[in-house]
C-alpha cells in the first residue's frame, strides 16, 4: 500500500488508510471527475471495458496537455466506479447483470477546467469515431460527503465480507448508508497480472 500513498499522496490524501480491514470515517470535498454511465456486468460488458479505455485515453491526453501548458506534472488518477441497483435491497454481488454504473477518473484540482473541457472536446472530435465512448463521457462535479471506507486487497469477486463489515460499522457507529456504493481502484484494472488488486472501498453515510 506505501506505493499507493506515496503516488496520490499529494492529489488522494484520503486514500490513507493503514492496514487491510480498518475502517477510516472521512469528510470527501467536492471533486471534478471524467464521468460516464451503464449497466451489467462489469466483467462481461463490452461497453463497460470501452468506458474504462476510453477514461484512460482521456486522462492520458489531459496530463500531457497540463504538463505542455503549465509545466506541471501529477500521478494519473486511479480508475474509480460508483455501484447501484434500482432498489439497493436487492443489491447482490451475483446478480451484476442488474448492476448500473457510474465509471469515472478525477480531475486534478490544478487542472483549469477550460483545459479539461479543450482536451474532452479535442479527444472527441479526433478519435471519438473509433471509440464511442468519449461521446459519452462528461465532465461533472462530485460531492460525496460524510463516508467510510476501507482497503481491500484481493479479487473483486470477494469483497463480499469486507463490504458487509464497513456496512455494519457505519450502523455501529449510529449511522445509516445512503448514496452509491464507490470503489477506487489502486491497481490498474487494464493491467491482467495482478494476484491481489487493490482497492479502496467507500460508502456514504448520513
Amino acid at each position: 500500500m506505501a506505493s499507493q500513498k506515496q503516488k496520490y499522496a499529494e492529489y488522494y490524501p484520503l486514500l490513507s488508510v493503514e492496514g487491510s480491514d480498518k475502517i477510516k470515517f472521512v469528510e470527501v470535498p467536492p471533486q471534478k471527475f471524467f464521468m460516464i454511465d451503464g449497466k451489467g456486468n462489469p466483467n462481461t460488458s463490452e461497453k463497460y471495458k470501452m468506458a474504462v479505455k476510453s477514461l484512460f485515453k482521456l486522462s492520458y491526453k489531459l496530463k500531457y496537455a497540463v504538463k505542455k501548458q503549465k509545466g506541471v506534472k501529477y500521478p494519473t488518477p486511479p480508475l474509480e466506479g460508483l455501484w447501484w441497483v434500482e432498489n439497493m435491497e436487492n443489491f447482490s454481488l451475483q446478480n451484476k447483470e442488474e448492476w448500473i454504473w457510474t465509471a469515472m477518473m478525477r480531475i486534478p484540482s490544478i487542472v483549469p477546467d477550460k483545459i479539461a473541457q479543450s482536451v474532452l472536446k479535442t479527444i472527441r472530435e479526433k478519435k471519438g469515431e473509433r471509440f464511442p465512448a468519449l461521446n459519452q463521457i462528461r465532465i461533472e462535479s462530485y460531492e460525496e460527503g460524510t463516508a467510510a471506507q476501507v482497503f481491500y486487497e484481493g479479487e473483486y469477486e470477494h469483497e463480499g465480507p469486507i463490504i458487509q463489515k464497513l456496512h455494519e460499522e457505519i450502523k455501529a457507529q449510529g449511522y445509516e448508508l445512503r448514496g452509491k456504493h464507490h470503489e477506487i481502484y489502486l491497481s490498474n484494472p487494464k493491467i491482467r497480472f495482478w494476484k491481489k488488486p487493490k482497492t479502496i472501498i467507500r460508502q456514504p453515510y448520513e
